[in-house]
C-alpha cells in the first residue's frame, strides 16, 4: 500500500464511480480497477461493494476513507512545508479555527504575527469545535482556535478576555429605541438564532433568569446566525466580536447584560505533543495580555 494506492482508493471514494474516478484520475478504467483489486488483496478485506451504476464503501472501506485523507493530508502538508524550507521560507503552520473565533483572531493576533514573520505562510482548517479537537487529535493541525465551553482536559489552552454575547437584529426588530444593550429579560418570547455550541449557555442562562429561550434556529456557524437574522427571522446570539463577520447596514448590534452569557477564544493544542518552532512563535503572539490555563 503506497500513497499512490490510497489517493486512487480516495478518487473511487469520493466519485462513487470507478469510470468517473479514472476520468477524474486522468487513466484508463482496467488499471484503476486492478489497483483497487490489488489494494484489497493487499489488505485482505473488501473495500466496496459493486453495483450496476455505482460503488458503496463496505464498513472497511469507510476506515480506510478516514484513514487515507489523514494520511494524503499529512503527506501534502509536509511536501509542502519541505518545499518553503527548500525555497528559504520559513515554513506553513496548520491551524484549526471556528467561524465565531474567525474575526477575534485576524482582529490584531494574526495580523501581529504576520509582521513578525511576513515569510511564514498558513493552511486553515475549518469547522466547528469538536472537529477542529479531532484534526488536533490527528495531528492535522497543531493549533486550535476555539471557543468556551469545551472541554481542555487533553489540551494546553491560552485565553483571549471574556466578551459578552450580543443581540443581532434588523432594523425593522429592533425595539431598543437605538439602545446599545438589553437585559437577558428582554428576548423571552423572542425567535432566537444560535450556533449550536451555545445553545447549553444560552438555554441554562435563560432558566436562571426565569424563562425557556424560544429556539427558533439551531446551526453551526455564526455567519448563519448573521445571515438569518438579517433576514429579518429572528434574534441572532452569537459573541460580540464574531458580529464582525457580516457587515450589514441592517443589522443591528445589542450586547446582552448578563454576566454568566460571555464566551472566551482559545488557543489550544495537544498536551505532552510535539510542537513546532512555528507554532510556539504562534503562541507568544496570541498570549499577548491573554493568560495561559
Amino acid at each position: 500500500m503506497d500513497i499512490r494506492q490510497l489517493k486512487y482508493f480516495l478518487a473511487i471514494a469520493e466519485e462513487g464511480q470507478i469510470t468517473s474516478a479514472a476520468r477524474r484520475l486522468q487513466m484508463a478504467q482496467p488499471p484503476l480497477s486492478q489497483q483497487l483489486k490489488l489494494l484489497e488483496e493487499e489488505l485482505g478485506v473488501k473495500l466496496v461493494e459493486r453495483g450496476p451504476r455505482s460503488i458503496q464503501l463496505t464498513e472497511a472501506g469507510m476506515l480506510l476513507r478516514e484513514r487515507a485523507e489523514q494520511i494524503v493530508e499529512l503527506t501534502d502538508s509536509t511536501a509542502r512545508e519541505l518545499g518553503d524550507y527548500a525555497r528559504g521560507v520559513q515554513g506553513t503552520l496548520a491551524i484549526g479555527t471556528v467561524s465565531s473565533s474567525a474575526a477575534a483572531l485576524l482582529q490584531d493576533r494574526l495580523t501581529l504575527f504576520h509582521q513578525l514573520h511576513a515569510g511564514v505562510k498558513f493552511e486553515l482548517h475549518e469547522g466547528n469545535t469538536f472537529r477542529v479537537i479531532d484534526l488536533l487529535r490527528k495531528g492535522i493541525v497543531e493549533i486550535g482556535i476555539i471557543r468556551t465551553p469545551f472541554s481542555g482536559a487533553s489540551l494546553e489552552c491560552v485565553y483571549t478576555p471574556a466578551e459578552p454575547m450580543v443581540a443581532a437584529m434588523t432594523a425593522e426588530d429592533d425595539w431598543t429605541g437605538g439602545g446599545d444593550s438589553i437585559d437577558l429579560s428582554e428576548l423571552q418570547g423572542k425567535p432566537l438564532i444560535l450556533y449550536r455550541r451555545f445553545e447549553q449557555l444560552v438555554r441554562e442562562t435563560c432558566l436562571e433568569h426565569g424563562f425557556e429561550p424560544d429556539v427558533f434556529c439551531m446551526n453551526d456557524d455564526a455567519r448563519t446566525t448573521l445571515l438569518w437574522a438579517n433576514a429579518g427571522l429572528g434574534i441572532g446570539i452569537l459573541p460580540k466580536s464574531a458580529f464582525g463577520l457580516m457587515r450589514s447596514d441592517n443589522l443591528r448590534c445589542k450586547e446582552i447584560r448578563a454576566e454568566s452569557l460571555r464566551t472566551r477564544v482559545a488557543a489550544v493544542w495537544m498536551k505532552d505533543k510535539y510542537l513546532s518552532a512555528l507554532a510556539q512563535k504562534f503562541i507568544e503572539c496570541f498570549r499577548g495580555e491573554s493568560s495561559r490555563v
